[in-house]
């Protein structure tokens, strides 16, 4: 059960960072960047608490 309320809140924090991003007063091409960094921070974090690492 705490694996699965660690990828939830994972989930959540990715969401809540992308629409941050979103809402940044900068270049399209620098918002982009910045979700591409955000996606991948995320997706070793969820490996991550999968064990995978």
């Amino acid at each position: 059960m705490p694996i699965i309320i660690g990828i939830l809140i994972t989930f959540l924090v990715i969401a809540l960072v992308l629409y941050l991003v979103q809402k940044l007063p900068i270049d399209s091409t620098m918002k982009q960047m910045a979700q591409i960094v955000v996606v991948v921070v995320g997706v070793v974090s969820l490996l991550s608490s999968l064990d995978v690492f």
